[in-house]
């Protein structure tokens, strides 16, 4: 990180009836990120763990939901909060690049992210998955983790799985792919001290 620009950090903390969901996000670690996922669900645990690595972000996360119902309100709920929280620490959005994408494999699935922190929300979400589930996570509950966090982050994310026919490999090349996008979008430097904008403000 530049010395000349202050680390961007948030926490969030949402309680419901269905969930209790906490989120601490570090955007600039000093080292390597540090992270934690406790949710409940294996393997969305697994994801946002997989999030912050690529993503390089300090991330903790934990959720007590109601997962005797079923996984959708702790899904959604760690969605909005995770949306929530990038849309905090980003702030005034001075220095971002703003805009991101990367390109992800994973064995024979290729997943594309592009991203744009432009404080409006927009999801675009293109993926097929063969099957219903990964160990306890549904998969139609991928696309609604990523409409929860674009809609509140506010942002543009276009999420695609372009082919692959390993559902796990799929799942986890698009979230690694959404990773490196955001980390490009966040990026900043002190030599671009306005906002990516002509109106002055995102």
């Amino acid at each position: 990180m530049d010395a000349s620009l202050s680390p961007r950090t948030a926490a969030v903390h949402r309680t419901t009836r269905e969930t209790d969901v906490s989120v601490e996000i570090g955007l600039d670690p000093d080292d390597e990120p540090s992270y934690t996922a406790e949710t409940g669900i294996g393997f969305l645990d697994h994801m946002l763990d997989l999030l912050a690595k690529h993503g390089g972000v300090d991330l903790r996360v934990a959720c007590d939901g109601d997962l005797d119902v079923d996984d959708h309100h702790s899904v959604e709920d760690v969605g909005i909060c995770l949306g929530q929280a990038v849309r905090e620490a980003v702030g005034d959005k001075r220095h971002i690049a703003r805009y991101g994408h990367a390109y992800v494999p994973m064995d024979e699935s290729l997943a594309r992210a592009v991203i744009d922190l432009s404080g409006r929300f927009a999801l675009h979400f293109d993926a097929d998955f063969p099957r219903e589930r990964l160990g306890d996570l549904s998969t139609e509950m991928v696309e609604h983790f990523w409409y929860s966090f674009a809609e509140h982050a506010r942002c543009n994310l276009h999420l695609t799985v372009l082919y692959g026919h390993n559902t796990h490999h799929q799942v986890e090349a698009l979230f690694k792919a959404a990773a490196r996008s955001l980390r490009i979008a966040v990026s900043r430097s002190p030599r671009h001290d306005a906002v990516a904008s002509t109106k002055g403000a995102l």
